[in-house]
């Protein structure tokens, strides 16, 4: 069956110049909907059948060779969480999903209101009061249905965490809480799996890479449970879109640097961003020195 599939990609695959010339294989998605028909399969596994054998999804071809092929099945065979699909989630997920990453597994227990309007990249119109991970799925579908996506419309607890983040291979904190956040790097760190906690209030944010083992935010926060919600300092600054989407790429790259293991990560060091003042600092924590081990 495998070897059918492969041959129909083939088949259906051509040879385009890309922007700088190049000859490269590529499958268009109408062409790989119809092996996806033939052969009984979803689209992601088209998609990682043809990278398998080089032949490029025609939607990829602009990422040049920022990304190899081979890079871009890494992309393709990855797992990737999501905790909280709001302001920094929903741009993670909308860059993720463009990138190509397999599986996206979006947890967040809240619906869209009209007070979301103004940052979160998947709250539109006609998606509020709607359940924020099921509007995440939707709207994937229709930006790269080569992209599987599993919504877990639910409130991350110690009763369902660990089943939810189980299998990644990164995790993303797009929560809005100190205990929350306390209890996805525990859950990351039991499963081992590396996360990326971001945050933001006004026009200032922060990034940073926590592996399992890594004081991560403890080092930001304490032990304690944190402000109360109307002293948290997002709720006394606010939270524009600008900076939200700012630091929802921070961390979309700080996913592509560890399932690619390129690059330096942000791991004992936060990073800082005011985007009043233009500047963008590391500030640096005791362990190991910034980097990916």
């Amino acid at each position: 069956m495998r070897t059918e599939i492969r041959q129909r990609i083939r088949e259906r695959s051509r040879t385009i110049a890309d922007p700088a010339g190049r000859a490269v294989p590529v499958l268009a998605d109408a062409a790989a909907l119809e092996v996806a028909r033939e052969g009984g399969l979803e689209l992601p596994e088209v998609y990682r059948e043809a990278l398998g054998l080089g032949i490029l999804p025609c939607r990829y071809i602009r990422n040049g060779d920022v990304l190899s092929v081979g890079e871009q099945l890494r992309l393709a065979e990855s797992r990737v969480a999501v905790a909280g699909a709001g302001g920094l989630g929903g741009q993670a997920i909308l860059l993720l999903a463009r990138l190509g990453v397999g599986t996206l597994v979006i947890a967040d227990g809240d619906r869209f209101e009209e007070s979301n309007l103004n940052r979160q990249a998947l709250c539109a119109g006609e998606t509020v009061g709607e359940w924020k991970a099921l509007a995440a799925a939707a709207v994937v579908s229709a930006v790269n249905p080569g992209v599987r996506v599993i919504p877990h419309p639910v409130k991350l607890d110690a009763g369902v965490v660990d089943g939810i983040l189980a299998g990644s291979d990164a995790v993303i904190d797009g929560l809005d809480n100190v205990p929350d956040r306390m209890l996805l790097q525990d859950a990351a760190a039991r499963l081992g799996i590396p996360m990326v906690h971001g945050a933001l209030a006004g026009f200032e944010g922060r990034v940073m890479t926590v592996l399992p083992g890594d004081a991560g935010v403890r080092a930001l926060y304490g032990d304690g449970p944190g402000p109360e919600d109307t002293e948290r300092p997002e709720a006394v600054l606010g939270v524009p879109a600008v900076t939200a989407a700012l630091v929802g790429t921070l961390q979309a790259m700080e996913v592509l640097k560890i399932l690619l293991k390129r690059g330096n990560l942000f791991r004992n060091v936060m990073a800082w961003c005011d985007l009043e003042s233009g500047r963008l600092e590391p500030f640096r924590f005791g362990g190991a020195a910034p980097g990916n081990k």
